[in-house]
């Protein structure tokens, strides 16, 4: 059916409709979601058990700002952590906001992740202390958050724009996360986490087709 300008609109159902089919669509993607996270999370853990256990020091491999070797660290330093109370405050949001990043297929959510942690990465190790080693996962929760909010408005999913003000309210407080108030806290990795999260959902977006004109 054609409007009065002579373009065809493609006739995707009611919103009702569509609403369900994303519904669905998010319903079976959750078990899968949901391993995955899991496993991304027990794998940090095993991590920081052999960091503990070990006598080789995992931390030193993380990100070292301005240091050539140090850009080794930024695949790396997501993974490690400075003790077991730092992975326990990141291991919660990353396990709700990675569900929920995740939601959208196992190929999007590490494409993403991917994204983030470079993002982040690089951030840190251009703008950071080069006195510090920079490690943590707190980069990919605020990237997770970026995803998720930023995903409704790029997608214009109904679903995904629910999703999306439900986070921005649950966790509006974690923006203060990208202020300078903590010395031993990597604001940069926050800041440059969350950049990449919004990145990660412009590039994964959802592609519209082509309206033929006439």
């Amino acid at each position: 059916m054609s409007d009065y300008s002579g373009e065809m609109i493609p006739r995707g159902g009611s919103s009702g409709e569509r609403f369900r089919r994303s519904a669905g669509s998010l319903a079976g993607g959750a078990l899968g979601a949901a391993i995955l996270v899991l496993l991304l999370v027990a794998f940090m853990w095993v991590i920081e058990i052999a960091d503990y256990v070990l006598p080789e020091n995992f931390d030193a491999y993380g990100i070292r700002s301005g240091d050539v070797d140090g850009l080794a660290g930024i695949p790396v330093a997501p993974f490690l952590h400075a003790d077991f109370g730092h992975l326990m405050a990141n291991s919660l949001p990353l396990l709700v906001l990675g569900f929920l990043a995740a939601l959208r297929g196992v190929g999007r959510f590490l494409a993403a992740s991917v994204i983030i942690i470079l993002v982040s990465g690089l951030g840190v190790w251009l703008t950071s202390d080069p006195r510090y080693v920079t490690v943590g996962a707190s980069g990919l929760v605020f990237g997770y958050f970026g995803l998720v909010v930023a995903r409704g408005l790029f997608d214009r999913r109904a679903l995904d724009i629910v999703i999306g003000v439900g986070v921005a309210v649950a966790y509006y407080s974690i923006i203060w996360g990208v202020l300078p108030t903590q010395e031993d806290v990597s604001w940069q990795g926050h800041l440059f986490g969350l950049v990449g999260g919004v990145i990660a959902a412009w590039v994964l977006r959802r592609k519209r087709p082509a309206l033929p004109a006439y």
